[in-house]
């Protein structure tokens, strides 16, 4: 069996598989954030399987490239950047690995939170910069009571219902918007649904972002959505960075329809330091001046989580080729 391992993202050579899969040829082809891995076509020809490793490129060859291949696994949760449609037009299943960072995901979202409506972001920087004269409650502008608020879910899938509970743990109120849940959720759950995204961000005190990247959820929270928002709202991404429209983000915290912001992912990643709003942030202009925080599509990350990122991607691939058992397949409508 031999996997073809692109945009490989690791230092190592795949040590952790090789230890684990012994009889699995693993061929790698690392690549940078600026550009997908090159791949050589001698070796697309040869492989069994591809796995794609990028958390933004997709593979650099199409699926027409790979003859032998009988699956391909995008290693992470979104699968947007994925080929989905031209596996599928081969009848070859594409899977993804929705089942590891869970915790983490959902621990980061939360953190994102509390880190602007606690001022566990802002007090330190004001003390670093100011001194004396930074020492002082003021220097948090969204501190809040979290018992009583209102936390909404767009998207209460694996990640989006473990940030649901751990709100809950904050004594907050759950509500949620998932028009894919099939009815009844609301009463396994103990959380409320309500059935436009437009409600979820008028009641919401803190919006958490969960969905996937579809051609329906991208731009999703724009103009409209964010002109419907709660006055206060703070808004956190931690699924995909398309899903939120950065122009009218920036349009709602300018104008104050939106206080705050804690982004892990961006529109393009690297994230683009340029956009008004992102370059508003770094460059310190008062207006946004402890309103945002961004991190580096980092959410998913701690040393366990990788291993298990790593492990579950060729579990996918082996428990196919080895057994015919499919799993995490996200094209089956093409394959019917």
């Amino acid at each position: 069996m031999k996997i073809l391992c692109a945009n490989w993202q690791a230092a190592d050579d795949a040590e952790l598989e090789r230890k684990h899969y012994p009889g699995i040829d693993f061929v790698l082809a690392r690549s940078t954030n600026e550009k997908p891995a090159e791949l050589d076509p001698d070796v697309c020809k040869a492989v069994d399987a591809v796995i794609n490793y990028s958390p933004t490129h997709n593979v650099a060859s199409p699926p027409t490239a790979f003859p032998k291949a009988r699956i391909a696994v995008r290693s992470g949760v979104g699968f947007d950047n994925i080929d989905t449609a031209g596996w599928g037009a081969r009848k070859i299943p594409a899977c993804n690995v929705p089942d590891y960072g869970t915790t983490e995901v959902a621990d980061h979202a939360i953190a994102l939170m509390l880190a602007l409506t606690r001022g566990t972001f802002s007090y330190p920087v004001a003390i670093e910069a100011d001194g004396s004269q930074g020492w002082h409650f003021s220097k948090a502008p969204l501190i809040r009571r979290h018992k009583g608020a209102t936390f909404g879910v767009i998207g209460l899938g694996r990640i989006g219902l473990a940030a649901a509970r751990r709100a809950a743990a904050f004594d907050m109120k759950v509500i949620f918007y998932d028009p894919h849940l099939l009815s009844g959720v609301d009463l396994s759950t103990g959380y409320e649904r309500v059935h436009s995204l437009a409600e979820l961000m008028a009641r919401s005190d803190v919006a958490s972002v969960h969905t996937p990247l579809t051609d329906e959820t991208r731009n999703l929270i724009g103009v409209t959505a964010l002109a419907a928002a709660k006055p206060g709202l703070i808004l956190v991404n931690t699924a995909r960075g398309p899903i939120v429209d950065l122009d009218a983000l920036e349009d709602a915290m300018r104008s104050g329809a939106v206080a705050g912001a804690g982004l892990d992912v961006l529109p393009s990643e690297p994230g683009d330091l340029d956009h008004a709003l992102i370059k508003a942030w770094r460059q310190g202009e008062a207006w946004i001046a402890n309103r945002l925080i961004v991190t580096p599509h980092a959410a998913f990350y701690s040393p366990a989580s990788m291993v298990d990122l790593r492990l579950k991607s060729i579990e996918v691939v082996h428990a196919y080729l080895a057994e015919g058992r499919l799993t995490n397949c996200v094209n089956a409508e093409y394959l019917k």
